[in-house]
């Protein structure tokens, strides 16, 4: 049994290795290139980079093509690129640009691996002989009695588990994450002991395709005439303001609500909800925030709760800790109760669980629902 869980010697083992041209990737293929493996890299065009990119830090684009064919030619291996644009616009782009007209905070890298990467390429791979294909993400991959298990990276500064939690148990199978078990440091060292170019190349952005972090600029480009004004509401009825879309808003918002000199109160003021069919933005104390739960759709289980639910940890944002909740599986996804009340939770953004006495396996996860969604659900 090889590395890579293969009963193969390494030499005739096929990998392919997705490679969007940065150093995690790039290192990714280096090394199972050190250790024998016949290695194959893929990259996909995946936008018009002329379109929507020109600054450092992108995925995907001219640069970072021509980076991994760079790291390609130096370890003498092949090297692919597939035209992906039209799958990406579709299966993210055009996603992104509609839920945030739904009023939701989309998360554009988890639908990217789940309708594109580990769909898409994830086909081509086999379609190339691979045994296996492997990413650059930080996440583990463990044979647990039931078969290989979701975890989460070694370095928690880097984790990724939270953007895979649609990985399904097929796909982990056939996925392998050799950077899982490192810290970022380590990689970067590798990547200078392998001499690549991309050794101190900046990390890649979350959102590729948005050319400044303005989502809103986005957007309007890509649904001109969809975007309308509206009124911004105090969740006591009294109008505020007005604002120039929803888009601009997520819930848990404090900073840029267009509102300041024209509430009496000094205490601060939060997004509480938007309702994107009266193109309204309802604001509130802090304490509006507060929510005892959630309702979940399109929830991917890697582990089948019992039938009066699992006591779990989840994450409602990428970046924030796991937090005790109870999980119980639903005909339409998923409701979640947590422990004590969460704040700023915000439709179109994943709700993922964690197993309770490690945090470190994720158990499944799903997009959490507006209330209004939530009750038709």
């Amino acid at each position: 049994m090889n590395s890579l869980g293969i009963d193969k010697r390494p030499a005739d083992t096929r990998v392919v290795v997705a490679m969007s041209g940065g150093v995690d990737s790039s290192v990714t293929a280096a090394l199972l290139h050190e250790q024998g493996y016949e290695v194959i890299g893929i990259t996909l065009q995946l936008y018009d980079h002329g379109m929507a990119l020109q600054k450092k830090g992108a995925c995907c684009a001219g640069q970072d093509i021509y980076d991994a064919r760079q790291v390609c030619d130096r370890l003498g291996i092949p090297h692919y690129v597939l035209d992906y644009e039209s799958a990406f616009r579709e299966a993210v782009i055009d996603d992104f640009a509609d839920a945030y007209l739904r009023g939701e905070t989309p998360i554009p890298c988890v639908r990217c691996n789940q309708r594109v990467k580990f769909r898409d390429l994830l086909q081509t791979a086999r379609d190339l002989g691979g045994e296996v294909l492997a990413t650059g993400h930080y996440v583990q991959r463990a044979m647990g009695p039931a078969g290989p298990e979701l975890r989460r990276a070694v370095d928690p500064n880097r984790d990724q588990s939270y953007f895979l939690f649609a990985t399904t148990g097929e796909q982990l199978d056939y996925l392998r994450f050799p950077l899982g078990g490192m810290e970022k440091p380590a990689v970067r060292a590798l990547a200078q002991r392998f001499g690549l170019e991309v050794a101190d190349k900046p990390d890649s952005q979350d959102i590729c395709f948005v050319p400044t972090g303005r989502y809103g600029d986005v957007v309007q480009k890509l649904r001109p005439g969809a975007v309308e004004a509206g009124e911004i509401v105090h969740v006591d009825g009294t109008v505020l303001g007005r604002h120039d879309g929803v888009i601009h808003y997520t819930v848990g918002q404090r900073k840029g609500l267009g509102i300041g000199g024209r509430v009496e109160s000094t205490d601060a003021l939060y997004v509480v909800r938007i309702e994107p069919e009266a193109h309204r933005v309802v604001v509130g104390p802090r304490e509006a925030l507060a929510k005892p739960g959630v309702t979940l759709t399109e929830v991917n289980w890697l582990a089948a709760p019992d039938a009066g639910g699992i006591p779990v940890l989840v994450k409602l944002r990428s970046a924030m800790a796991p937090v005790p909740a109870l999980v119980r599986a639903t005909p339409a996804g998923a409701s979640v109760s947590f422990d004590d009340p969460q704040y700023g939770v915000s439709p179109g953004q994943a709700c993922v669980f964690y197993d309770r006495d490690s945090g470190e396996r994720v158990l499944g996860g799903g997009w959490i629902l507006r209330e209004e969604q939530a009750l038709a659900a």
